[in-house]
């Protein structure tokens, strides 16, 4: 819902992005599956955001 929450989970897919590619320079898998995680988790996070968006924009068309 809020930019602020949208923009860090999109900073949070982004250092698991930069963690995983790290990881796979240096062959660090623990490093690598860290920044998988991370970007999955991200990930979820923006679904869950865009499930709000989506339900207030039901509710909002409701009102009308």
């Amino acid at each position: 819902m809020g930019t602020d929450d949208k923009m860090a989970n999109k900073a949070e897919q982004m250092k698991g992005k930069a963690k995983k590619a790290a990881g796979d320079l240096t062959g660090d898998d623990e490093m690598r599956a860290q920044g998988e995680a991370d970007e999955a988790k991200g990930k979820a996070k923006q679904a869950g955001e865009r499930v709000k968006d989506a339900a207030k924009n039901v509710k909002d068309a409701f009102k009308r």
